[in-house]
């Protein structure tokens, strides 16, 4: 989904439309961004930024409280839009899914035509935009859909896949974080051709078990199935405080969130 949270706000406020607007805390409370629109992204605005070093940016960002039950019923109706095509269906996010559709419901021989009819009737059904990837396994059809975005469609062919990732900044790879791609740099690994010219026991020797990944997927290689029952492994959660604090205790004592977790299980 094209900028999920905040284009849900967008759509059910008409005074918002068009104008920088970021969901999140804040930033008279050292709240952070959970999304961004794109007028805001302009301004150099994203998810996980600290509310006041977004306002800084933009002052006159329109900040809006999060309304996750909302987000979760769209989320839940746009899955039931995937349903009608395949039942491997991976949510990896409320906005974002993986769907195998070598086989289909509808018996369409080519994912790309999916993908146009899923996007026309989440449009028509909910009023907001998606952004597709297709191609032969997760990881491309990831870097597809990152694209061409927003609205987009684009489709990495077989034949396509290796010069694809080639070219590609070693940045922009999925899986390759911030201090990964620094350390990467430091080792004279710029693109996806520099990281298929390493060898797997160079690359372990250097990330340890994800040497093995980046090995792969700088040939183009991803055999993960979609796992439409997969098991959750964690789960995380942070809270910012209007203070410092230095003491853990008093951590546990101003945060009323991570106990709601535990209980949980």
């Amino acid at each position: 989904m094209d900028a999920f949270y905040a284009s849900v706000e967008q759509r059910d406020n008409p005074s918002y439309r068009g104008k920088p607007l970021v969901v999140g805390g804040s930033p008279n409370q050292r709240g952070v961004v959970a999304a961004a629109s794109y007028e805001a992204r302009k301004f150099g605005i994203h998810s996980a930024m600290p509310s006041i070093t977004a306002f800084a940016k933009c002052p006159g960002l329109i900040f809006v409280k999060p309304r996750f039950d909302v987000y979760r019923e769209i989320s839940a109706a746009i899955h039931a839009i995937f349903k009608r095509y395949t039942d491997l269906v991976e949510g990896v996010a409320l906005d974002e899914a993986y769907l195998d559709v070598t086989e289909n419901k509808q018996n369409i021989p080519h994912a790309s035509t999916i993908a146009r009819h899923i996007k026309t009737a989440i449009f028509q059904e909910t009023q907001l935009t998606a952004t597709a990837g297709v191609s032969i396994n997760k990881f491309l059809a990831k870097m597809a859909s990152g694209q061409n975005k927003p609205n987009g469609l684009t489709v990495i062919l077989p034949e396509q896949a290796i010069a694809f990732v080639e070219q590609l900044a070693i940045e922009k790879f999925h899986g390759i974080g911030s201090v990964t791609a620094v350390k990467m740099h430091s080792l004279g690994i710029h693109t996806g051709a520099d990281l298929k010219g390493r060898s797997l026991t160079e690359l372990t020797h250097h990330f340890g078990k994800a040497g093995n990944y980046y090995y792969k997927i700088a040939r183009a290689e991803d055999d993960r199935p979609v796992e439409a029952n997969r098991v959750r492994k964690s789960i995380g959660a942070e809270t910012s405080f209007a203070q410092d604090l230095n003491d853990v205790g008093q951590s546990y004592k101003n945060s009323t969130r991570l106990p709601k977790l535990l209980s949980n299980g």
